[in-house]
């Protein structure tokens, strides 16, 4: 493996939001900029836009919100015509019947019927009367706030399915985290105002549209957006090279440039060599490509990922459901969530007559549900909907899977001190190398988030040392749910507090 390679003033791995945001602003700026991609065909990671025989499939569902003005603006320059507003609508399924979310009142008690209401209530004032005394997991918690009937309907399985884990087994500080600030009173009085048409603005008498209820997307899919970036790129004379699988990373003491060696599809080995590397690859893979690597790391690369996958179904129909997508709790299917890609944007689906919906399955890469065949998981999605009662499985015309591995980084009791590690040491020993993005920083970060870790770090490049600290973008739960559009001015402003999720129980 000779050769210098080309010389570039920074090789970007990965073709994500975070490494085509850098490349995007790394070529405004006039920097000579090398990209390095796996995948063979798209661009954009989990938020690439798969087509198939004219239809297209979200990998998990982007709305574009932010609360960062500058990641609004940099969404406008890159794709200036091509969003659309789209009406939000998501429902919880349960036993045959919906429920809006967030809940109405009315509707969930008319759904649950008179004597499970009762129950619910029932439960509700025993878990307040006598609480659960020793708090320890998410099941203590969430059945101490709502009580263990509306905890089983509304929390355990859904929750269970996307986290591969028992709710008893999962610690009560998630819950806490995940569900602050809800209460169920104040969860009945809204359902009771949304339900009677009380939520309007004062003056006007037109109901408030919140974020809730409207969003923005590519008229074609979030794919739009980084293909856009891509071309950005490559006509001005930077490369985005597809099918390059990261091989090794190289560090030359005496001049302080990176070799950077990647797999081509043919087998071959191509070299980058750079000023800069910027890795939104997962942390635990660029760690292992590192020569040489600092000897403490090995230990510290014990990081852990959850998947998963997408089963996309063509169904004679004009259309199934309204809504973008559909939670499943019922425990008599594996089926996390349905997208309705319709719903997301009508040129998602190139036929009238026929609605295009996209099962998610969560799941771990290697296990039984991700390496069934194809055609194995199109026929389970195919009877599962007909489980639910969704659509005529004879109606169903074709299918595709597409499998999503590293979907969420694990937050396990190790995975913290690790990453800290990880980071400390490649940082004085590497001040070239920048880790961004969800996997490259181990982070479970939004879309704008991402490009956020990616922005500063085009400006410390810029400046010639770390002057932001990119570590410090992060979100909370409740990001998506409320605050305006843009109402953060600076990227470096972005909220610091970790997004939750789950992590294991401790031993007793």
């Amino acid at each position: 493996m000779g050769g210098s390679g080309q010389a570039v003033d920074v090789a970007i791995i990965g073709a994500g939001p975070a490494g085509l945001t850098a490349a995007y602003l790394l070529t405004k700026a006039g920097y000579s900029v090398t990209v390095i991609e796996k995948d063979p065909v798209y661009v954009g990671g989990i938020s690439r836009t798969v087509e198939h025989q004219g239809f297209r499939f979200d990998i998990g569902g982007h709305r574009f919100f932010s609360k960062s003005q500058q990641v609004v603006d940099l969404w406008n320059e890159i794709l200036p015509d091509d969003f659309i507003q789209r009406p939000r609508m998501s429902r919880i399924y349960y036993e045959g019947k919906f429920y809006s979310y967030p809940l109405r009142a009315f509707e969930a008690l008319g759904n649950l019927g008179l004597w499970r209401s009762a129950a619910c209530m029932a439960s509700f004032a025993k878990a307040k009367l006598m609480p659960r005394k020793t708090v320890r997991s998410f099941e203590d918690w969430t059945i101490n706030q709502f009580g263990s009937k509306l905890f089983s309907i509304f929390f355990k399985t859904y929750t269970e399915k996307v986290w591969g884990m028992p709710c008893d087994e999962m610690s009560a500080d998630w819950a806490a985290q995940r569900i602050k600030g809800l209460s169920l009173g104040a969860a009945v009085l809204d359902g009771l105002k949304r339900s009677l048409g009380l939520n309007k603005r004062p003056n006007d008498g037109m109901t408030t549209k919140t974020l809730l209820e409207t969003f923005r997307y590519p008229r074609k899919g979030p794919g739009m957006m980084w293909e856009a970036a891509r071309d950005f790129v490559v006509g001005h004379g930077n490369e985005v090279r597809m099918g390059q699988s990261l091989q090794q990373l190289s560090c030359d003491p005496a001049t302080g440039r990176w070799r950077v060696a990647a797999t081509a599809p043919d087998g071959a080995t191509t070299i980058v060599n750079a000023g800069h590397v910027i890795s939104s690859a997962p942390m635990r893979e660029l760690a292992g490509r590192i020569h040489p690597l600092p000897a403490t790391l090995p230990e510290a690369m014990d990081l852990k990922y959850r998947d998963f996958l997408t089963v996309a179904l063509m169904i004679r129909s004009d259309d199934l459901f309204p809504d973008n997508w559909i939670y499943i709790h019922d425990s008599k299917v594996q089926v996390g969530r349905i997208q309705n890609f319709r719903s997301w944007s009508p040129e998602m689906v190139p036929d009238a007559h026929t609605a295009c919906v996209g099962l998610e399955y969560f799941c771990f890469e290697g296990d039984g549900l991700w390496s069934l065949p194809d055609a194995d998981l199109v026929a389970l999605a195919t009877r599962e909907m007909a489980l639910l009662g969704l659509c005529d499985p004879h109606d169903v015309t074709a299918g595709v899977v597409v499998r999503q591995e590293k979907a969420y980084p694990v937050y396990d009791d190790a995975y913290r001190s690790n990453v800290e590690m990880m980071r400390g040491e490649l940082e004085a020993v590497y001040p070239t190398l920048h880790m961004v993005g969800r996997n490259g920083m181990h982070r479970y970060n939004n879309q704008d988030h991402a490009m956020m870790t990616a922005m500063l770090t085009v400006r410390n490049i810029a400046a010639g040392y770390r002057k932001y600290d990119i570590w410090a973008v992060n979100e909370d739960a409740e990001y998506h749910e409320s605050g305006a559009e843009g109402q953060i001015a600076d990227a470096q402003a972005a909220l610091a507090s970790v997004r939750s999720v789950p992590a294991r129980l401790k031993a007793a």
